[in-house]
């Protein structure tokens, strides 16, 4: 169905940057930079620098970004590492796939990981620790770093809904290793799946640049392990190095969007929004995700005013069989699953379409 507000508006984002997107491709391709050429190399180094890491590795997803991330620390089966369960499951995948044990624990108001719950997960099996800054907030990465630091315990950010966010200055993905997700409705999203890893420690580096190339040296030819393919094409990093000149722009739209939800939806009985407290947070509002106690009436509701939602992770993580995990009995987590439901917000969205959803979650609430 045409929405009078969509959630993300692809068609017009690429009508108003075109030309910046248009020319980036049209440079890959009469100069036949296909993989592994000057344009990944550029936004590679662009990337770190805006993070505020040493270096930056192009991927083919986030989740490889996590998946190299662990890799590189060689865990042994046993081996446990603490994350979140409200996340998507990649976070949880990238874990299983080397054959660690994921210990998912309770996330605190903000929907970021508890710190207090971290810090009695951790056991003498414990590796390391993935936060997650979800919806464009990052968690506590003062005391998580701390934590780590007490157990000898490695941090991996999952940083993909975390681009551009910073706690007491300091940006997503430069705290330790940081891994970041391209998808195209991510805020800055290519045309279609990608990745990046930063980090400032050369050797992990290195790691993901051999196994993003089937464990090759690209400059020796060497074959220093088996690897996978998982490069980020050169396509995409033309296109996202034009389109990451805009993002601190976007992020500003972003959080102005957000202040006038904030305003509209004030004092509604049964709503609560995503502002939260702590002045050492700059959020970037990748998501604006409210809460409401009638979380399905209301988005059917919305849906026929024309307004576009998304629910994400409607079950526990742990209720999917095919995922076999074990139940962690979150009670946070599960309340999570059944009220959050995220509004409309991108670069394209307009002070016009938060008036009209706010004024349908204000009609429905008053219903």
């Amino acid at each position: 169905m045409a929405y009078r507000v969509p959630f993300v508006d692809p068609r017009t984002h690429y009508r108003r940057y075109k030309a910046e997107i248009d020319g980036a491709l049209s440079d890959c391709l009469e100069n036949g930079d296909l993989i592994h050429r000057r344009q990944l190399f550029g936004f590679e180094k662009n990337l770190a620098a805006y993070v505020g890491s040493g270096d930056a590795v192009g991927l083919a997803s986030g989740y490889h970004a996590l998946h190299f991330a662990l890799w590189a620390k060689k865990l042994r089966e046993g081996d446990e590492v603490i994350t979140v369960a409200h996340t998507f499951a990649a976070t949880i995948s990238a874990i299983v796939h080397v054959n660690a044990t994921p210990v998912l624990v309770e996330v605190g108001p903000d929907h970021n990981m508890d710190m207090n719950a971290l810090e009695k997960a951790v056991t003498p099996r414990t590796r390391g620790i993935i936060p997650v800054h979800l919806n464009g907030r990052m968690c506590d990465m003062e005391r998580c770093m701390a934590i780590a630091k007490k157990h000898s315990l490695f941090v991996v950010e999952d940083s993909c809904q975390g681009l551009g966010a910073s706690f007491k200055g300091k940006r997503g993905g430069a705290w330790e290793t940081g891994c970041f997700s391209f998808y195209p409705f991510k805020a800055l999203g290519g045309l279609g799946d990608g990745g990046a890893l930063t980090t400032s420690d050369p050797e992990i580096a290195q790691t993901a640049r051999w196994l993003r190339y089937n464990g090759e040296d690209r400059l020796t030819g060497e074959f220093h392990m088996h690897g996978y393919t998982a490069l980020l094409d050169n396509i995409q990093a033309a296109v996202l190095d034009a389109k990451l000149k805009h993002f601190d722009e976007w992020v500003a739209h972003r959080r102005a969007m957000a202040e006038l939800y904030r305003r509209g939806l004030e004092g509604l009985k049964g709503i609560n929004t995503p502002h939260y407290p702590g002045k050492e947070y700059f959020d970037t509002y990748q998501n604006y995700v409210i809460r409401s106690d009638k979380r399905d009436a209301l988005r059917a509701f919305l849906t026929e005013e024309g307004v576009e939602t998304l629910v994400s992770w409607p079950r526990p993580v742990w209720s999917y069989p095919g995922l076999n995990l074990p139940n962690p009995h979150l009670a946070f987590t599960e309340l999570l699953c059944r009220e959050v439901i995220s509004l409309p917000m991108s670069a394209e969205t307009t002070p016009e379409h938060v008036d009209i959803t706010v004024k349908a979650i204000r009609k429905f609430t008053e219903k």
